[in-house]
């Protein structure tokens, strides 16, 4: 359970939850919840409680009363769902009607699965996309170098290496490179 605010309470959501968990027979094992915690933050102190004990075994099945009180957004949500899943645990929205234990709910699940993922590929397509325009339109890509080498700098730096074995940290210290650029430069490439 989750309210935003300190001046909401949890009451209508556990009264419903409560209620489910007797209808179905189940054992109720805790009660986690988060209380004038913004469901935006996923580092929230009893959502975080709830995942340890997912992973310790301590339950069969999660409840929520809503999607929205356990995750904020799809990709978050469907995190949830999946670390679940790889722990045998079935997950119940109350208000939404998803239940993985039932046929139905596993359904629902594989199909709010198969949308997370068109999601991402869609997300992967266009940054892939806005890159390649990007580099077309002659952006240089990347993180910016440290300080540009003159060719002197440069054939400095290669022979250090090369005839007294200068370490690559050393050298990317002494003339202010990153370490990947000075072992770049004894590669021979620019």
């Amino acid at each position: 359970m989750r309210v935003s605010s300190g001046e909401q309470n949890t009451g209508a959501q556990e009264h419903a939850l409560r209620e489910y968990v007797q209808r179905r027979g189940w054992k109720l094992q805790q009660i986690y919840r988060d209380q004038g915690v913004s469901g935006a933050n996923s580092n929230r102190p009893a959502l975080n409680e709830l995942l340890k004990a997912c992973r310790r075994g301590s339950f069969d099945v999660i409840v929520v009363w809503k999607f929205d009180r356990f995750a904020r957004s799809l990709k978050q949500l469907m995190s949830g769902l999946e670390m679940c899943r790889a722990f045998g645990i079935d997950f119940v929205s109350v208000t939404e009607a998803v239940d993985t234990s039932l046929p139905a709910g596993e359904l629902v699940f594989q199909m709010i699965g198969a949308v997370a993922q068109f999601e991402r590929s869609l997300i992967a397509e266009r940054v892939k996309s806005g890159l390649a325009n990007a580099r077309a339109n002659g952006k240089v890509l990347g993180r910016p170098p440290l300080r540009k080498l003159t060719r002197i700098e440069v054939a400095e730096l290669r022979r250090q290496r090369i005839q007294r074995g200068v370490p690559f940290r050393h050298l990317a210290k002494k003339f202010g490179v990153s370490v990947w650029t000075a072992h770049r430069m004894c590669a021979g490439r620019r």
